[in-house]
């Protein structure tokens, strides 16, 4: 046990002496929500990059050599992990040399780790489509979450820069605070929502159905990942028939074919969504993000 607890100290102690005095911290986000966050908390103590921007799928990113070398430079990597990032990251991490920043390091911090994880398989078969073991990782779309990910993202990075740890915690303060009542005002708002039924292109929105009380008829996409065909439509609006969703939910960086094809002969709107902060020219940060997906949710019930 003191052995451990030795190797844990050594650990973080090589992450702090890499820093220079008074240097920001390099933080790694993969995606544009946790970047947002790191910012919130971190103010002028953080230098942040997102690899991704909100109008790339971001199952399908490439491990660029430029990502490799932000990798290189960082000091916090801040993943969604749940298996989201699992075609580029853990080439950008073995890649860059960093070991600092490699999974089990004080450097590296995944955000579904510190939620209750919905839409678990029961089985694993690759045949299911793009099937995720650790459950749905788009925790991003219910604030609930956010704020869970922002109480442990400013002890990692109080653990990995402890000469600003009195910054650290004073964002998430001022954080908690702001986001509590920006949530009472986003519930309030959204009560006109609870129990509407809608459809999905993708299951992207599971854990913001769950906060709302959405009902989610059903996903567009056959299987995960996979582009819905005439049938598999078809069939859909024949269930569209007998119980007729409000709206079809579709994120900003999808391929807008089966969800207009589907909303024209179903005659619903689909409500493009911003997903993370920036999909969409009124999402430019984490509040922003939320009152304008909550206005286009209350557009559609019109």
């Amino acid at each position: 046990m003191i052995a451990k607890s030795f190797l844990r100290l050594a650990a973080v102690l090589l992450v702090l002496a890499s820093l220079p005095a008074g240097a920001a911290v390099n933080v790694f986000a993969t995606v544009p929500e946790w970047a947002a966050l790191a910012r919130e908390i971190g103010g002028d103590k953080v230098n942040v990059f997102a690899a991704t921007s909100a109008l790339q799928d971001p199952h399908r990113i490439e491990a660029r050599p430029s990502l490799i070398a932000r990798a290189r430079n960082s000091q916090l990597v801040v993943a969604t992990g749940a298996d989201l990032e699992i075609g580029w990251l853990p080439v950008v991490l073995r890649e860059s040399g960093n070991a600092a920043i490699q999974p089990g390091k004080p450097g590296y911090f995944e955000a579904a780790a510190q939620v209750r994880m919905l839409e678990v398989p029961a089985r694993l078969d690759r045949a299911d489509g793009d099937v995720h073991a650790s459950g749905n990782p788009h925790i991003q779309t219910d604030p609930r979450n956010i704020l869970r990910v922002a109480e442990a993202l400013a002890g990692r990075l109080v653990q990995v820069d402890g000469a600003n740890a009195a910054a650290y915690q004073a964002g998430l303060a001022s954080f908690r605070e702001r986001w509590k009542a920006a949530m009472a005002r986003w519930e309030q708002s959204a009560a006109p929502l609870r129990g509407a039924p809608v459809w999905v292109q993708h299951r992207s929105f599971a854990y913001m159905a769950d906060w709302l009380g959405l009902k989610e008829l059903g996903a567009l996409e056959p299987k995960p990942g996979v582009e819905p065909g005439s049938t598999q439509l078809a069939g859909l609006l024949e269930r569209q028939k007998a119980t007729p969703g409000r709206m079809i939910l579709r994120p900003a960086y999808a391929r807008p074919t089966a969800s207009d094809w589907f909303g024209e002969r179903a005659h619903i709107p689909v409500v493009v969504l911003p997903f993370t902060v920036g999909g969409s020219p009124e999402s430019g940060d984490l509040f922003a993000l939320f009152d304008d997906t909550l206005r286009r949710l209350l557009a559609g019930l019109k």
